[in-house]
């Protein structure tokens, strides 16, 4: 088991889990240092058995793929552009939240840039506008960023990169 930050060891029987911004790696005892360590997770005293006679419930399993990943991602400047289109159409936040059915407190956070837009509000928006406000993203090879010396991928390696 490696790093998740640096891809140095990490012993597998007792594996340190550090949360940093937010997000838990297991990372070495150098890179734990950069955030606060999380505790094991406690084990379930008992396991629950389900009974087979009992009737389950038809649910529907969806597993997800790498391929389901997003293809489209919001401009830096939606707000920015927002506001343009509306006020190039003179209209009021008050028409636009018509047009779209939603309230002007929305179109205002969106306008401010305190909120951003989910994807079905982002296409109402460019239909209603006549905006483009998604653009298509590129998927990113990993393996351009390995690092010759490790070997592996890992977060470390990806950051150098994208600080130059």
């Amino acid at each position: 088991m490696e790093c998740e930050i640096c891809g140095k060891p990490v012993p597998e029987n007792n594996p340190i889990r550090a949360k940093i911004e937010g997000s838990v790696m297991v990372v070495c005892k150098e890179c734990s240092k950069l955030g606060t360590v999380q505790k094991a997770p406690p084990k379930p005293k008992y396991v629950k058995q389900n009974k087979s006679n009992k009737k389950q419930k038809n649910t529907r399993n969806r597993s997800y793929s790498r391929n389901e990943e997003p293809t489209e991602e919001l401009i830096e400047d939606f707000s920015y552009e927002v506001r343009k289109a509306r006020e190039s159409k003179d209209w009021s936040r008050e028409d636009l939240g018509k047009k779209i059915n939603e309230r002007v407190s929305v179109i205002t956070r969106i306008e401010t840039g305190k909120m951003t837009p989910d994807t079905k509000l982002t296409k109402k928006l460019e239909k209603a506008l006549n905006i483009t406000l998604l653009e298509k993203i590129d998927n990113v090879d990993l393996n351009q960023f390995i690092n010759s010396s490790s070997g592996e991928r890992t977060l470390g390696n990806i950051m150098k990169i994208k600080r130059k």
